[in-house]
């Protein structure tokens, strides 16, 4: 299942790589994605009652319970996966 480029690349823009920005915004929620390596993102808090999104939060409840091993939410799924689910629930 091929994902267009163009979404990838729109979506990054959308979502703040917060590898340099630890700190979390008001109204934001920091996520780990990924399943080896994972990466930390920061999403607005009304991604969260986004069908999409709520399908990755029940896959990461059936994974990981409430222990976390990055010590916050972490969903297990390819990076490209999330950045679908983050577009659709942007829109």
């Amino acid at each position: 299942m091929g994902f267009m480029p163009t979404m990838i690349s729109n979506t990054k823009r959308i979502l703040k790589h917060s590898k340099s920005h630890p700190a979390v915004p008001r109204g934001h929620v920091a996520v780990y994605v990924g399943y080896n390596e994972k990466k930390r993102y920061v999403v607005p808090l009304t991604y969260l009652s986004h069908p999409w999104f709520q399908e990755l939060l029940h896959r990461a409840e059936e994974e990981f319970g409430f222990r976390h091993p990055m010590g916050g939410l972490t969903i297990p799924c390819e990076e490209e996966e999330f950045m679908v689910a983050c577009r659709l629930s942007s829109s």
